[in-house]
């Protein structure tokens, strides 16, 4: 099978998906993985200088390389400003995304995650896996994953908060995913922050709990086609 784990920002896939990826990749699927915010490319970002993403983008290649990803993807739509994007120039470049890749499998961020970036590339990922098109109807599995420190700072009583109903055993593969995500210099924190290799375990293995596994990722399921 061919899949495609898309992340907003470098590390984003590590932290959601890694122990899947992984998985898919020592089974010997394909996993393509898609990076789709970068320093922009008509002006200079506001926020970050681009040897930032020189220094991320340099440490996915490092993290791709563990996990077993076979491509990574980059696109430069600019970071925490993919909201202001036009709605069709940014439906565009992930429509070009899923028409180059043609996955089976699909890997996207929670609908509602905090992170509007996150939103936005998820809700545009959305009008190519419409059923109706072309290449929507080649995708036979859509899961939404979580990411620490965006899936969980939403308000869960005001709009749909993080439950899965998709588990992934990844006990053989939580070293792999934490070994990768240890490239992540510049972007892991010190433990107790929920971006850090002590919260990432934890999380893995309290899912693990929930099927009485020793680690595991949790996904919402869009779509499962048989």
């Amino acid at each position: 099978m061919k899949i495609l784990v898309v992340a907003p920002h470098a590390d984003d896939e590590a932290l959601g998906v890694g122990g899947t990826i992984a998985r898919y990749a020592s089974e010997g699927h394909e996993v393509i993985v898609a990076i789709m915010t970068g320093h922009g490319e008509d002006a200079p970002h506001p926020l970050w200088p681009k040897s930032s993403w020189e220094q991320v983008r340099r440490e996915a290649k490092e993290a791709h390389a563990i996990l077993g990803v076979q491509e990574t993807v980059f696109r430069e739509v600019p970071a925490a400003m993919v909201a202001n994007e036009a709605a069709w120039k940014l439906n565009l470049i992930t429509q070009e995304v899923v028409k180059d890749v043609q996955p089976d499998i699909l890997y996207l961020p929670f609908l509602f995650d905090l992170h509007k970036d996150h939103r936005e590339i998820s809700h545009s990922f959305s009008v190519t896996w419409r059923p109706c098109t072309e290449f929507g109807q080649r995708i036979r599995e859509i899961y939404m994953y979580e990411t620490q420190s965006e899936t969980h700072w939403n308000i869960p009583y005001l709009e749909q908060g993080f439950f899965p109903n998709s588990m992934v055993d990844i006990s053989d593969y939580l070293d792999t995913k934490l070994d990768a995500l240890r490239c992540y210099k510049s972007q892991m924190r010190p433990f107790p922050d929920a971006r850090s290799i002590e919260a990432v375990e934890a999380l893995a293995k309290w899912r693990g709990s929930q099927i009485s596994r020793a680690a595991a990722e949790g996904f919402v399921v869009v779509r499962h086609i048989k």
